[in-house]
């Protein structure tokens, strides 16, 4: 089937605190470049293509991120980079991506992805969007799940119901329940029971049945947002969605939708995901040495062993004897922190911020 109707929304308006200090308020790890020479954003876009052309492909983010984020992507047009004036969390940019998406063009298909994910390869990725596209054509909410490989407590999961019909080879499944992220013992009983998947994040619905979902289980969002739509493309834009924007209440697609509506399908995805979520995940992605030791810009290693080294500013890091430790350099900063506790990174974000230096933020 011809996928001309069908568009992306990149979502990314994050801050990666637990990337710190790499990842700032200024430049977050979406526009960094994390893994591999390109910047995440960039690498999200290129992932999207033969699938989605660069001129359906919309990116929702911040007031301070979007001049930044145009730059990056040269090849979208001005006006599909959608700057939130605040954050609103997720069922905000939903809305008001399909609102967007829906007054471009009326019956579309949206993909709506974070921007900092790691996906590969990319056509087993455009396989399972093309394949929930399909699904989200018949009038179901589409989202995608991914089998677990251990048994993580830092991701959500997605209970399967009964499976229907494959599309394309790729299987489709009811959704039976969204989990929250679990505690070590549950997580160890999902991935023994086989029926439960990550939660990836990524959704896929025809615009005018999510804004009609949204209008049953969330009207005062629905509401708030559907008029922007006739503004999208106008000079008025901008200031009519920091005057509905600035009032609203913040709550995610999942509680604002997911956890009410009745027709949801899952999609398992046949392709390596995460969601670098924190520095430990950099150990996956990046080619270590004999000794277990990655490294990258300037750096000096001796008796080292299973630890991260990354310098951004070209000053040296010399480590000696460490061993699980993970050291960021960057102009003003030093990040040092054991292997496996960089989770705990954004408390160090927090602590700047109760001190007030924002500089460093």
């Amino acid at each position: 089937m011809p996928n001309d109707d069908l568009f992306a929304v990149i979502m990314a308006g994050g801050s990666g605190t637990r990337f710190w200090p790499v990842s700032r308020n200024a430049s977050p790890k979406q526009l960094g470049r994390i893994i591999g020479e390109t910047t995440m954003i960039q690498a999200t876009v290129a992932r999207l293509q033969p699938l989605i052309p660069a001129e359906r492909i919309l990116v929702v983010t911040t007031v301070a991120l979007a001049e930044e984020t145009r730059r990056q992507l040269p090849m979208l047009k001005p006006e599909h980079i959608i700057a939130e004036p605040v954050g609103r969390d997720t069922a905000a940019c939903v809305c008001l991506a399909a609102v967007v998406v829906e007054a471009i063009r009326p019956g579309s298909v949206a993909i709506l992805l974070p921007a900092d994910q790691v996906i590969s390869p990319a056509d087993a990725f455009q396989a399972a969007l093309a394949a929930g596209a399909e699904v989200a054509r018949q009038g179901s909410l589409v989202t995608y799940g991914i089998a677990p490989r251990f048994p993580s407590t830092g991701y959500g999961y997605i209970h399967l119901g009964e499976r229907t019909a494959d599309v394309q080879n790729v299987v489709v499944n009811r959704v039976e329940r969204f989990v929250e992220k679990p505690d070590a013992d549950t997580a160890r009983q999902y991935l023994e029971h086989g029926g439960y998947r990550w939660n990836a994040g990524i959704f896929t619905w025809r615009c005018d049945t999510v804004l009609r979902e949204l209008r049953t289980h969330c009207a005062w969002l629905a509401a708030a947002i559907e008029p922007l739509g006739r503004l999208h493309g106008t000079p008025g834009f901008a200031a009519a969605l920091a005057e509905v924007y600035l009032p609203l209440k913040k709550i995610s697609i999942d509680y604002a939708l997911m956890e009410h509506a009745s027709d949801i399908r899952v999609i398992t995805g046949d392709f390596a995901w995460d969601d670098v979520g924190s520095w430990d995940s950099i150990y996956d992605h990046l080619a270590p040495d004999a000794d277990g030791v990655i490294t990258r810009g300037a750096a000096l290693t001796i008796g080292c062993k299973d630890s991260l080294f990354i310098s951004e500013s070209g000053q040296l890091i010399a480590g000696i004897d460490l061993e699980r430790m993970t050291v960021i350099a960057t102009r003003d900063a030093i990040l040092v922190v054991p292997r496996g506790h960089s989770q705990t990174v954004k408390q160090v974000v927090e602590a700047l911020k109760k001190q007030g230096r924002d500089s460093l933020l």
